[in-house]
């Protein structure tokens, strides 16, 4: 009777672990992600709140609320993070009202529908202030004599660098998806820069781009560019780091469109074909229909990476000419250099919260969207 007894609680705790087993055989990995980035956030967080200077024997933080954050946005530091602001012209105004027009359309539309939650007005309200906000900042700061600071470089990166790389990883993608000669080569080719670093990418391209002593040398003193300075002139300056970031990551958008392409349904696409549609009715009705949920999470993951940006301006340029190409992740690398530690949290904190609502608007509008429709 006892050893039933026994038995009895033992049998109950075997039966416990086969029905946990999947959790607590991760439950290791999982406290180990989450003490390495709760931890950091809730130290930085700290940090971004306080003033770190050093003392005798040691350092010293001592707290100063928002005075970090008030630094970027209005104080002696808005040059650096936000820029200088030059004046609006008549038809930049009604850019601008014509965005706020189409925002405010979008949310009555939004509120028709019927099924209303506090959490949805609220995130839109969120999304299209920051939206609204940041456009009047690349307005103002893009027109004479105003200056782009971090956060306007950042987008540029960002916004510019991820639409030049998918168009052209869905261009090589459909191309290479053709039965062509040497395609299988081609992918590999394609392939390269996936494997090389960061930091490799960054001085091969320091390398190219002199226009001095470089490989291509030749070529700009046969168009007289021997003499221009490319690293002096801001726009040049960031064209070169956008150049060399999209030769990085557009193999990444290749490869992931290529395997969305190459698993359409290949019935739709010959029905298509011997009912005389042309290659881009094919494209229009049934590959990019297809490819849509791929293609806006696979540009989800891009833009997440993008705001992260800091090997290719920190090698190429230093951030330069002045702090031009500064992202804001060179830019709180530069500040926690010199020792500001309190400036350079606050720094990651702004780009976390422009990233997060920038993605997180993303997959509302657009990634949720097209897996609904693919659904």
């Amino acid at each position: 009777m006892t050893a039933t007894l026994q038995e009895v609680p033992s049998s109950r705790l075997s039966e416990w672990l086969d029905r946990q087993i999947a959790q607590l055989l991760i439950l290791p990995t999982v406290l180990i992600l989450l003490g390495l980035s709760i931890f950091p956030m809730l130290i930085s967080a700290y940090l971004a709140l306080s003033k770190f200077s050093l003392a005798p024997g040691g350092y010293e933080l001592r707290y100063v609320g928002f005075r970090n954050f008030r630094k970027l946005l209005f104080g002696s530091q808005q040059y650096h993070f936000l820029g200088t602001f030059g004046a609006l012209s008549w038809f930049e105004w009604l850019l601008l009202l014509a965005a706020a027009a189409a925002v405010v359309f979008g949310f009555l539309r939004y509120l028709r529908r019927g099924r209303v939650g506090v959490v949805g007005i609220l995130g839109r309200l969120i999304a299209a202030s920051v939206a609204l906000g940041l456009l009047l900042l690349l307005l103002i700061t893009l027109n004479a004599p105003g200056f782009p600071g971090s956060l306007v470089v950042t987008l540029f990166y960002v916004l510019a660098g991820v639409a030049v790389q998918f168009a052209l990883g869905l261009g090589l993608a459909l191309l290479c998806a053709q039965q062509i000669r040497g395609r299988n080569f081609f992918r590999v080719v394609f392939f390269v820069p996936l494997m090389v670093t960061p930091v490799g990418i960054a001085y091969a391209f320091r390398m190219l781009a002199d226009m001095g002593k470089g490989p291509f040398a030749p070529i700009w003193q046969l168009f007289g560019l021997a003499e221009f300075a490319w690293s002096a002139d801001p726009w040049s300056a960031r064209l070169v780091v956008l150049i060399g970031d999209t030769w990085q990551w557009t193999p990444f958008l290749f490869l992931i469109l290529l395997a969305a392409i190459e698993n359409q349904p290949r019935e739709q696409v010959e029905a298509a074909r011997i009912d005389g549609a042309n290659a881009w009715q094919v494209f229009r009705d049934i590959t990019w229909p297809a490819i849509a949920p791929v293609a806006a999470t696979v540009v989800l993951i891009r833009l997440i990476e993008a705001f992260k940006i800091i090997d290719l301006p920190n090698i190429l340029t230093n951030g330069g000419p002045g702090i031009a190409t500064e992202s804001m992740t060179l830019h709180a690398f530069i500040a926690w250099r010199t020792q500001d530690l309190g400036g350079s949290a606050a720094v990651g904190y702004m780009l976390l919260f422009v990233a997060v609502i920038s993605c997180v608007s993303f997959f509302n509008f657009v990634v949720r969207p097209a897996r609904r429709h693919e659904a």
